[in-house]
This record gives C-alpha cells, structure tokens and sequence, in this order.
C-alpha cells in the first residue's frame, strides 16, 4: 500500500467530538419512566461486545485495551505517557484514534466500512503494553498483535469490509476466509425456504467444507418446542451445495445476551402499558432463545405502543454492514419525547395520503391504505452502535409495516449536534451564509420526508403463497417505464432485500432520498415544518429552507465520493452512494440546473452552482424520472432493470476518480462522534451523568459503561 493511500486511513486528527445533552429530558421523567429508560439503556450498552465482534476480530481486544489503560491510570494519561516514556504527542495522537474507535465500536468506519489506523507508532502501543500489565493481558487473550491495530499493507483489500472471496474482511463469516459470495447466496435462499431469518446470525465455513449457522441467544441449545426452523438443527444442502451440510449453533454472544435478557425483564417491571410489558416479553424470549419471530412480536408490539414518554428499540436491525446486506448489527435506542417538535411531525403525518398521490407512480404501485404510523422528534439518552442516525424508519420487516405499519423518529439532539467552526467545504460564498443558518432546518425537512414518505412508500407486489396475488395478476399493473404489463414480481418466501441482495440498502435509502427531494418542492410540506405560509415562492423562507436542502444533497453528492474506493471499485457507504447518484441527476437534468464550478485544474477552488429558480422545474423533473424508475423496479422485483440502473447512476468515471475524489480527500472534514450520558441506579433511583466533548471524557464514559469483562457499573 502507497503512503497516499495509507494516509488516508489514519484516525482523525483530531476527531469531532461532541455531546448529545440530555438532562432536561431525563429529568422530566418519572421514577418509574427513569427505571425503564435505565433497563433498556444498560441492555443496549451490554451488546457493546456483539457489535465489535460483527466488525473485526481484533475490535474486542481494542476495546478492552484501551479501557485497561483508563481504568490503569484513572484518566491521567500524561502519568501513563511518564510511565511508558512516549511523547505527549504520542499519548494525544492515541486518545483521537482511541475516541474515534469508541465512537463506531471498532476499528471500521461506521459510516464508511474502511479501516482506520493510529497515527502514533507502533512502538507507543507496545510502550502502554508494558506501562499496564492488564493491557498487555488483553492481547495475549486474544491472540491479537499491536499489528492488528495498523493497516494490513501485504492485503489492501481488507482495509475495507466485504465479501471474504473478494479479499475484504466481514466478521459476519468469521474464520472463514474461503467462503465465496455465492455459498453465502445459497445458504441465505435456503434459509428462506425453511423461513429462518438471518438477522440474529453468523456463518461459518469449516474445513470439511460444511456449514455452521452461529444463532445469537442466551441459551447453548434451542428451546424445547425448538427453533424457529422447527426441531432440526442439522439440514443436508442441495443445489450447487449438494452433499454439504448446514448445522445450527446456538449461544453466539451467548454471556452479552443473557444478561440484555435479565434487564429486558427489570424494564419490563417498569413499563408504562401492558403494550410495554408484552413488549419487553417478546424481546427476552428472543434474546433469551434466538427467536427472530419473537422479535418480529416484539416489533408489533412497539408499532403498536403509541406516543410513549420513553421510545425505545432493540435488537439485531440494520444490514448495511453485511455485504450480503441480510445479517445486522446490533443496536439498541432510548429516547425521551421532545413533544413541540413531534406537534409537526404529526402534521406531516396527517397530510401524508393527500401527499402520496403526488408522487410519480400509479395506485397500483402503493399501498391499499396508509396506516398512519407514529412519528415523533426524540432526544437521544442512548444510541448503541456503530454509529447514530438522524432518523429511523423500522421495522425493516416489509409484512409487518404492510400489515401492522411502521414508526418513525427524528432525533433531535443528533441533528442539531455540531461543533464550533464546522468547514462547510463545496459551497459557494455567495451562498454560504445562507447555507449556515437553514442547513438545520432543511435536513430536518429532507429527514423527515425521508423516513415517512420515502421508507414510510411503496408496495411490493407478491404471489404471497402458490397461486395467491396481492394485485390482479389476471390484468397486471401497467409499469409506467414500459407502458406494458409487469412482468416480474415476489415469488412466494422471497423478501426486497433477498432478491436484490447487496446493493437493496443504498438503492432503498437512494428511493428515500429522492421522494425527500421531491416532495420538498410542495411548499404545503414546507408550511408544515413552520416555512411560510404554503404559497409557492422560491424567494421567501420555504424557497430558502428548499434551495438550501437541494444544494446540501448536492454537496452530499460531492463529498461521497471519498467512500468511493479506487481499487476495488466498490461503494462503502450506503447513503453515500444514494447521494452521489442524486448529484448525477441534477448534473445531467440540463437546461444549467446544477454545474460543477471550478477555474483550477487542480479542483481546489471546487464549489456547487445551482439555479434556485430551475429546482421547481428541472430539477424535481429530473429527480422524479429517476424516482420512478427505482420505485417501480423495486415494487416489481425487476432485479435486472433496477442493477443496470443504479450501477450506471452510482458508476464512478475517471474524471471522479482521478481529480474530483482527491480534493474531496484533501478537504474532508472529520465525522462527529458522540460522547454519550450514562444512568446509574443506586436504591431504587437513577442517576443521570453527563460528561465534556473530549477525547478524555468519550474514554472515561465507556470505562463507566460498565461492559468491561471484570466491571459491573449501574445495575
């Protein structure tokens, strides 16, 4: 690996580090909300360790590295720098890789799937490692070296997460080097066929060549009645695996989920409703067991538990990680109501169905009825993960948001979250103090669009069971690409995500985005959210709040290409990609819509030229058309069309990769990562503790988290 590609996978230097300030929030709470909201935070921060087993192996012993040298010290890192003998600047450039790795639970981006790397030398680890015995303890365990830290330079390819046979590293397959995609591909439609989901698993490879399927649950054999693949645990494969054979293991993460069970079960104690209670039920049976069906009650269950006090979710929910994009990570959420901006939140909620026919598609293409779900704004107590969204859509389960519906969030303190003096690079002076004081309120327009209108859309037409149709399959729908017929549609067992497999996330968070930009374009929409009085005028505030929404995307689009890589050709982030393919439809809308302005050739003086007065016409034109392409692909499960399109609107062209991506490079601002509030209950009562946005205070907070192997905190 060449120094320049090396250089950029070193940690920020520094990193954003800011807080998520709770206080207020919390402390509105009951007793009782406070004992609920503490139960579930400790369960989510309790799957710490399952979250840095899915990113790598050696993300554990990082993890427990870094915190022996906290707790070794108590924090006073320069008596460590004194013991070891290294540098100040050695002990500073460690705390930034040390906060960055807190902040995505590993050494992966979470936002960007690339390994990031010390800039202190080897030599200053070795040098803490022999400064605090337990430190050095911690590797041993492990068998991880201080190499494992750094950049595998003899296999570039696994700086990146990925397909094992493409070179790539994914802990989803661990130990298993020679697992090709296309076994993973076959096992995941087998799985299908017995109806065992794979959200909860790991798979392995063995020597012989068979299969190992790691379940995640609290217990090392499956319940009595069985799983939730019956009483079998060992299945013969066929098709190109014939003669191989798929065995269920049971208790991956089996200490971490047992304990996540017991305070599944304290909240459940404390819950507000018996909707709560059921609902904390569902989730230890699941954790407990492995169940994903108890899971999917769980979900039901929280669907259905509406406006609470203490919005909470948990579990195994998001497959952006898994390259074969079915396998998620666990993350865990409690949050506390923010109850004037949820106020416009269900405005926009009220004139959903009156907005849906607005879109580019035909009934036939959408739901029968719009349930209207539960949209709140929340301020964020605990986010675990490996990274903190703006907002959630979930379910992911498409039967239960057909059947049941859906809920979305807003998290506030998490919008809002931004340190002091933030370079704001692409934009053009002109515009720039414009872009500054509604950046805020545009995303929070485009979020809020996004989860309920972009995820919140859509029916995906199925033979639900042999010979049953939820359309007429007598007389098809009409697509609106080909003016014919349909011709493809969801087989019986299949799912959006396992018919369009690895790229359906960023392809659906791309679908997402462009119903945002489209149907930001109605000032209606934009009254809502508090912009003028819903009289169409691009020149007052809702013209200013849209304009400044469209050139963000369009920034996005920019600056999405340093999750391009250049040698393997391949995307690391899913929303990234969605955006820089939005950027290639304003750019190609013509008519001088949306130009890339620069006079260097270098690039550096790189800035967005946008026609404010086109984005009514050209440019919601544009985003339509595409919208409804990727709309009616996925609703019909044309897999063929909607690869060659998002392949051919997500391509990355020499002139990108050559001169656009290395400027984007050199003028990359460091990702926020979030120091978090930790609760602690002491007779009955929870505490609430805060902590600076410092790279000491991020240390300091996971060392009183309490997921440290021989530390027990707050319970």
């Amino acid at each position: 690996m060449d120094k320049q590609s090396l250089s950029q996978h070193y940690a920020d230097g520094p990193p954003t580090v800011v807080t998520l300030p709770i206080k207020s929030h919390f402390e509105a709470l009951t007793d009782q909300q406070k004992l609920y909201a503490h139960h579930v935070s400790r369960a989510a921060f309790l799957g710490t360790r399952i979250v840095l087993r899915q990113v790598s192996p050696e993300s554990e012993a990082i993890f427990d590295f870094i915190i022996a040298l906290q707790q070794a010290y108590d924090g006073q890192w320069p008596e460590l720098q004194k013991d070891a003998g290294t540098s100040e600047q050695a002990v500073k450039e460690f705390l930034e890789y040390a906060t960055q790795f807190l902040g995505n639970l590993g050494n992966y981006k979470g936002f960007g799937d690339s390994k990031f790397i010390p800039r202190c030398p080897p030599e200053t680890i070795e040098a803490f490692a022999s400064a605090v015995p337990k430190a050095k303890e911690v590797l041993l365990k492990y068998k991880v070296s201080v190499a494992a830290f750094y950049a595998t330079t003899d296999e570039p390819a696994k700086m990146h997460l990925g397909f094992p046979d493409k070179g790539h590293l994914s802990a989803y397959y661990p130990n298993s080097p020679d697992i090709t995609q296309d076994e993973i591909e076959q096992i995941n439609a087998f799985m299908a066929e017995k109806k065992l989901l794979p959200e909860n698993t790991r798979l392995t490879k063995t020597k012989e060549g068979d299969f190992q399927l790691l379940i995640a649950s609290g217990l090392s054999k499956p319940p009595p009645e069985g799983s939730d693949a019956g009483p079998d645990t060992e299945f013969d494969l066929g098709g190109r695996l014939q003669g191989k054979k798929l065995q269920l293991i049971f208790g991956d993460h089996i200490e971490e989920l047992a304990k996540i069970a017991l305070h599944i079960k304290k909240a459940g104690l404390n819950a507000a409703n018996d909707t709560q209670k059921q609902m904390m039920d569902e989730y230890a049976k699941s954790f407990g067991s492995g169940s994903l069906n108890a899971f999917k009650e769980s979900q039901k269950l929280w669907v259905k538990d509406i406006g609470p006090m203490v919005e909470t979710n948990i579990g195994f929910i998001e497959t952006y990680r898994d390259p074969a994009n079915v396998r998620a990570e666990w993350e865990g959420l409690v949050a506390m109501v923010n109850k004037e901006r949820t106020q416009a939140f269900q405005k926009l909620v009220d004139a959903a169905p009156s907005m849906i026919p607005k879109l580019p598609w035909a009934k036939d293409f959408e739901k029968d009825t719009f349930s209207a779900p539960d949209f709140t704004s929340l301020e964020v107590l605990t986010f675990n993960g490996s990274g903190i969204p703006a907002g959630i859509n979930i379910p992911n389960y498409d039967d239960i948001r057909q059947a049941v519906g859906f809920k979305n969030v807003s998290l506030g303190n998490v919008l809002s979250a931004k340190a002091p003096n933030e370079p704001i690079p692409f934009i053009r002076p002109e515009d720039l103090e414009l872009y500054q004081t509604t950046r805020d309120q545009a995303f929070e327009v485009q979020v809020g669009i996004h989860e309920l209108l972009g995820h919140g859309t859509g029916k995906l037409l199925q033979e639900t069971s042999p010979g049953e149709y939820n359309f007429d399959a007598s007389d098809p729908p009409i697509s609106p690409i080909t003016n014919k017929p349909i011709a493809t549609y969801y087989k019986p067992g299949q799912t959006w995500s396992s018919v369009f497999g690895g790229f359906s996330a960023s392809y659906e968070e791309c679908r997402a985005e462009c119903v945002a930009m489209a149907l930001s374009c109605d000032f209606k929409i934009l009254h809502i959210f508090g912009f003028g009085d819903g009289t169409v005028d691009v020149k007052n505030k809702a013209g200013d709040v849209l304009y400044t929404g469209y050139l963000s995307m369009a920034r996005a689009g920019i600056a999405a290409v340093e999750f391009w890589d250049p040698k393997s050709r391949k995307w690391g982030q899913a929303h990234m990609q969605a955006r820089f393919s939005i950027l290639k439809t304003f750019l190609e809308a013509g008519e001088g819509f949306t130009v890339l302005d620069y006079s260097q050739d270098d690039l550096s003086d790189l800035t967005v030229k946008m026609d404010k007065e086109k984005i009514l016409t050209v440019g919601r034109k544009a985003v339509e058309e595409y919208l409804q392409k990727l709309h009616v692909f996925k609703c019909t499960a044309d897999y063929e069309a909607g690869k060659k399109l998002y392949d051919d609107m997500t391509d990355v062209d020499e002139w990108w990769a050559n001169k656009v991506r290395p400027e984007v490079l050199r003028r990359k601002t460091p990702r926020k990562v979030f120091v978090q509030a930790n609760t602690f209950e002491k007779d009955g009562k929870v505490e609430l503790r805060e902590y600076e946005p410092t790279n000491e205070d991020m240390i300091r907070s996971w060392s009183e988290r309490g997921v440290y192997p021989e530390v027990v905190v707050g319970i």
